[in-house]
């Protein structure tokens, strides 16, 4: 770092960035350990770390002294490598920034803050519902704090020091902002990893680094064990269904027609304000002929009705998410162990570039799908019912933007339908699906292996591609999902009382039994699946699963339900010894 600490150039900002990398490696498995629901799962830092690395890996790659192309080289090595929900807004806060000094060589400590602003603003318009009490809330506070002290100060090393004091300060406030991180006593772990990153980046400047005393002391009081390692779970979960204002998650897009409404012109400001009535969570994207546009709205055929005047409607997607709401954001984690013992393999895999997929054959099918997968059993299964490519993923790993884009790639198709089949993972589709160009993407938001394998059991051949995507997406709505894996510790759920140990039934992202008994457990989750209608109970056995306890739950179906049919298929799933679906 430059001895006057006042002008940062690319050496120095790579210094930086490697280290805040280094440091969240070695903080993995405290991020990992943050999670509300004690289950073997939680991957919030080897998300953001693997998307950290796979930065890191470009930025070596393409080292440079000027800011601005050493940025650039960040933000395509953390867009390619983004990893869950997590990875996919780290991801954008970078490639804000590196927008901000895309043209300068080097920078002062008011371009550095005005480029923190602009990631917020990137990360901002990714995130289809921002929640207050997120990453997101303590990047957006940190960076305003870094605009209005960078007026008074030139000096890079204080007015990094004044960015770490205030996020810190802000993840510390996030259990006041959501219910649920209160409740069990926790701050947010994107947040705390993003701390983490900042405390990297100081060292870097400064060549030692002294922890906030604040930051131990907070965390240790608030959380109910007296642990000091904090999770965050998403606020979606306190949410009742009913309180949910507007129902539909709507997406489409418009081929603007100038001239086919006498007296409909578009102007973005206008077209955005109007829409505005129609709903909340608003998101429209403009060009010169055609506007992307995502609503939350009651009525969606209003808003679709008004966007008429303006051209053609093309690519429609409506998700009813009063019948999802319960796990839009409640995400299927890693098992720490596992993930930590993998990341470094998966961090030396050779990945060709994209410039290097450009010479793919020619699509040669309408239709194609990729699927992600865990466990042989359910990749046979998906391959049984068409699916071109299974991803590695779901429970155990988190795919990659650029694994899904190198996926998708090898399908020979012009349309091909991603199904993430898993909430962690959508983010990172929607990603994938803006750096492919050549083909028609179409992102079908499953949550859960039976929901992915529902959706393709609904693909019809000869519809279109917008009657396909709607009957597959209100298809998701119709699957009820369970499944069944244990407590990694004690914990206390909405009043449940959780002992390490324990076996875990958990229905469609909320905990509904812990018993120290297996089969007790799985009883008690398929009671709860099974209330009101229910025709098909499917049954997955993990790779735990065991023939007796597979036959003795069989038989129970049997007694209880005799009128439901019982499929059982070999899963191979780690983690979770039963995945259950009811349709």
């Amino acid at each position: 770092m430059s001895k006057r600490f006042n002008i940062l150039d690319g050496a120095d900002f790579i210094h930086m960035m490697m280290s805040g990398a280094a440091r969240l490696k070695i903080h993995v498995n405290q991020v990992n350990a943050l999670n509300v629901f004690p289950v073997p799962d939680g991957d919030t830092g080897t998300n953001m770390n693997l998307t950290m690395s796979s930065g890191m890996e470009e930025l070596q790659r393409r080292k440079s002294s000027h800011i601005g192309q050493a940025a650039e080289a960040l933000s395509k090595g953390l867009l390619m490598g983004a990893r869950g929900n997590s990875g996919v807004i780290l991801s954008q806060l970078f490639r804000g920034f590196g927008k901000a000094v895309h043209d300068f060589e080097t920078i002062n400590a008011q371009q550095f803050a005005a480029a923190l602003q602009q990631g917020v603003d990137t990360a901002y318009q990714a995130v289809v519902k921002p929640v207050e009490g997120t990453v997101l809330t303590v990047a957006r506070e940190t960076a305003r704090h870094a605009v209005s002290y960078a007026r008074r100060t030139d000096n890079l090393a204080e007015l990094m020091r004044e960015v770490l004091s205030k996020s810190v300060e802000t993840l510390n406030r996030t259990p006041d902002m959501l219910p649920v991180l209160k409740q069990v006593g926790v701050v947010d772990a994107g947040g705390k990893g993003l701390v983490i990153i900042y405390e990297g980046m100081l060292a870097a400047l400064t060549g030692e680094f002294d922890q906030p005393a604040d930051l131990s002391e907070t965390e240790a009081s608030i959380h109910p064990l007296g642990e000091s390692l904090h999770e965050a779970a998403n606020a979606q979960s306190m949410l009742a269904t009913e309180d949910i204002e507007f129902g539909y998650c709507t997406e489409f897009m418009v081929n603007l027609v100038p001239g086919k409404v006498p007296g409909y012109r578009f102007e973005e400001t206008k077209f955005r304000s109007e829409l505005e009535k129609f709903g909340d969570s608003l998101l429209v994207v403009a060009d010169d002929d055609l506007v992307k546009i995502h609503i939350h709205a009651e009525y969606p055929g209003e808003v679709m009705n008004y966007a008429m005047n303006y051209g053609d409607l093309t690519r429609i997607k409506i998700e009813n998410m009063r019948e999802q709401h319960s796990h839009i954001l409640l995400a299927n984690e890693y098992e720490t162990t596992y993930a930590s013992s993998q990341s470094e393999e998966v961090l030396q895999e050779e990945v060709p570039s994209l410039d290097e997929t450009r010479n793919e054959p020619v699509n040669s099918q309408p239709y194609g799908f990729v699927t992600v997968s865990v466990g042989q059993g359910i990749s046979d299964i998906f391959e049984s019912l068409g699916a071109d490519e299974m991803i590695a993923g779901g429970q155990t790993m988190n795919p990659s933007t650029e694994d899904i884009v190198q996926a998708v790639r090898r399908v020979r198709a012009e349309t091909v339908f991603i199904l993430p089949n898993n909430s962690n993972i959508i983010m990172a589709a929607q990603q994938a699906k803006e750096l492919v160009e050549d083909k028609q993407i179409v992102v079908i938001p499953t949550k859960t292996i039976p929901q992915g394998m529902a959706a393709m059991l609904a693909f019809q051949e000869r519809a279109d591609v917008e009657a396909n995507t709607a009957t597959m997406t209100e298809t998701l709505g119709k699957v009820r999902s369970g499944q069944v894996t244990h407590a990694v510790r004690n914990s206390s759920i909405d009043g449940m009382e959780i002992n390490e140990g324990d076996y875990l039934g958990i229905m469609d992202g909320t905990i509904v039994s812990a018993q120290p008994d297996l089969l007790e457990a799985c009883k008690q989750l398929l009671e709860r699946m099974l209330e009101g209608d229910g025709e098909i109970v499917t049954v997955l056995t993990g790779e735990e699963a065991t023939a007796e306890n597979t036959s003795a739950i069989q038989a129970y179906l049997e007694e209880a339900y005799p009128e439901v049919e019982i499929e059982v298929h070999p899963g191979g799933q780690p983690i979770y010894f039963y995945l259950f679906s009811v349709e």
